[in-house]
């Protein structure tokens, strides 16, 4: 088969096209033909060096897929070759096939295409294990979600409204802000006019930034709120004045999906499809994906993610 590679960490530019052998479903395994899969922030870290696999994981990016199972490994039960799936990976989706632990598969939502089904298992395991397996979002609650436009936050938006939840939004141009806006945010904070810690007193944030918002985001809380972070785009290292944490009972977790065991990827994907795919099937959810490009076309698609000018999901077709 054929995969995108990255022979040398660097530039979208290092990203390459080549022939690579066929993976093998292994027990508890299938064998997915790769239709769709998309550009994902870890990707682009991986590709600059520093996200490097799990142990075991395919050494190509891409961390979800959508397309049919061609080959069922020995004790895999319930799925059969032909199926159409989406899936959650450690890696690999940059590839014409890709092997699959059976309980990281989902069916593809009905009212879904099959290529748009690959926007899904990122943002929706990401969104549901975080927002509301860790901080257990509530009805009537106040939700933030930094970075309000990107495919996490597009999801995170629809999720929280569809449970009866507020949700607040940072996002850095208008445009954005109109996006999340149709998708049902109420509080829209353009991070570059405006302190999001004067706009509003979430229960719940889920937070991309990392360590450029720690004290700002424990500063923002409501008493008794839950801060959720899951990304270091703002930095790794930051001073926090733990006083405010004390004086707002408040709690601070932060999460990674990638490296979790097959088990825990399997329990979150279970709770996805038990909990999502009725929001998406009935229309409560919908996926947003903003533009589709071959796979051979990586690396515009990572220039794409690096500018941060799309709204939702960048996907690349095979």
């Amino acid at each position: 088969m054929y995969a995108i590679t990255i022979p040398q960490p660097g530039g979208p530019e290092v990203l390459t096209w080549a022939e690579v052998a066929d993976p093998v479903a292994g027990d508890g395994e299938v064998v997915v033909e790769v239709a769709a899969t998309a550009v994902n922030r870890a990707d682009v870290m991986q590709r600059r060096g520093h996200y490097d696999p799990p142990p075991g994981a395919s050494p190509y990016p891409g961390l979800e897929c959508s397309g049919r199972i061609a080959e069922v490994g020995p004790g895999v039960s319930g799925w059969s070759v032909g199926d159409e799936v989406c899936a959650l990976l450690a890696g690999g989706g940059y590839a014409e096939k890709v092997a699959v632990p059976a309980g990281q598969l989902l069916p593809v939502p009905k009212g879904v295409d099959l290529v748009t089904a690959a926007a899904l298992p990122e943002v929706t395991a990401t969104v549901w294990s975080n927002v509301f397996m860790v901080a257990h979002l509530r009805p009537g609650e106040t939700l933030l979600v930094h970075g309000g436009s990107s495919g996490i936050g597009t999801m995170a938006v629809q999720l929280a409204k569809a449970v009866g939840a507020t949700v607040a939004v940072t996002a850095g141009s208008a445009e954005k802000l109109a996006a999340c806006r149709e998708l049902g945010a109420d509080i829209l904070v353009n991070y570059r006019e405006q302190d999001f810690t004067e706009a509003v007193t979430p229960d719940v944030i889920l937070d991309i930034i990392g360590a450029k918002y720690l004290q700002r985001n424990v500063d923002a809380l409501a008493v008794n709120g839950r801060l959720v972070v899951i990304g270091l785009q703002g930095g790794t290292k930051a001073e926090l004045n733990l006083a405010t944490l004390l004086s707002k009972r408040a709690a601070v977790a932060a999460t990674s999906l990638r490296p979790r065991p097959r088990e825990e990827k399997a329990a979150i994907v279970g709770a996805v499809r038990e909990h999502v795919w009725p929001l998406i099937e009935a229309g409560a959810v919908r996926p947003v994906v903003d533009r589709t490009m071959p796979l051979v076309e990586a690396a515009e698609g990572h220039r794409v993610v690096e500018e941060s000018t799309h709204i939702g999901k960048v996907l690349l077709t095979v």
